[in-house]
């Protein structure tokens, strides 16, 4: 088939690669111009550079609403269009101009985690799998009916970034897949259960601060949500920001006010967590490792020199 594509960062060029190394014919591509959002310098793989490397015709915008682009579409002549991490809206007279319309590819297991950073919120969230879907778009955002979907396990101790990983392999299967099935001929895919969708919003700042009312189970996995290359989970103490790098919950029980710091346990020291940890029936999150504000990464046990004081979510 002939393909126009919409891309961005390494899930963008990892769906070109795909398309590029395929039968089908790349007659244009369309991507955002590089930002400095902190989001978007991460896993920044150019999608223009491997467009133009093969000889692919590039188009930048941040927006795909000018009468330009919207000629370049039509003289591109695509039977699709596959889009995959583009961050604005598609007007519907670009996702309806080709005859097989617009494939989008999203990193969730749709209609789970619609919208921004799906892996990250569901590490957080404690889900037990994530992966990549293939649906066709519609006027509502990743909500068409889905043409390809591939799951893969969620371990006890991945990071966002072992996430990445696993699901960023799964892109050129589900994509290409998905265009398989639609080249047959085929148009009666699974409609999403709408009761069962949830819909995210970009990560920022105040989502990485670490709020001692949550449970430490919770905290644990947004730890480890936010690994490097992410900005890490950040919490204050004597008033400076601080940045926990790994934690795990407490093999013991600890009672008192959420961000005490309490006590020794093995390689870190536990902070007291949870709404409810006046009752004495809650782990705390025992933090290994941290970050100085001036940059210094060292084991708790070294920083924490003596038990007793407090963890805040503001200096």
């Amino acid at each position: 088939m002939r393909v126009v594509m919409f891309g961005y960062q390494t899930w963008g060029h990892r769906t070109l690669k795909a398309l590029l190394d395929s039968e089908h014919d790349v007659a244009l591509v369309v991507t955002h111009p590089r930002s400095e959002h902190a989001y978007e310098k991460i896993w920044s793989d150019s999608v223009a550079e491997l467009a133009e490397e093969h000889g692919v015709p590039v188009v930048i915008r941040n927006r795909p609403d000018d009468e330009e682009l919207f000629r370049r579409l039509e003289e591109a002549a695509p039977d699709i269009i596959v889009a995959n991490n583009w961050r604005t809206w598609i007007p519907p007279r670009i996702y309806t101009l080709p005859k097989h319309g617009t494939l989008n590819v999203h990193d969730s297991l749709l209609p789970q985690y619609a919208g921004f950073s799906p892996l990250i919120w569901a590490l957080i969230n404690g889900e037990t799998e994530v992966g990549v879907t293939a649906h066709i778009m519609d006027e509502v955002l990743d909500a068409g009916d889905i043409v390809r979907q591939q799951a893969v396990a969620v371990g006890p101790t991945d990071t966002a970034t072992d996430l990445f990983h696993k699901t960023v392999d799964l892109i050129a299967p589900v994509t290409l897949g998905a265009l398989d099935l639609i080249a047959s001929g085929r148009t009666d895919f699974t409609k999403q259960d709408r009761s069962r969708a949830s819909f995210f919003h970009k990560r920022a700042e105040e989502d990485v601060r670490i709020d001692w009312d949550w449970p430490a189970e919770v905290l644990e996995r947004l730890v480890r949500a936010q690994s490097a290359p992410y900005p890490a989970a950040f919490t204050y103490h004597r008033g400076r920001r601080l940045e926990v790098l790994s934690a795990v919950v407490s093999e013991g029980v600890y009672g008192g006010t959420p961000g005490r710091v309490f006590y020794r346990e093995g390689d870190g020291v536990v902070i007291v967590a949870g709404a409810d940890a006046r009752t004495g029936r809650n782990h705390g999150l025992a933090i290994t490792r941290v970050r100085t504000e001036d940059g210094r990464e060292l084991p708790a046990t070294d920083y924490f020199t003596s038990m007793g004081g407090y963890l805040t979510d503001r200096p």
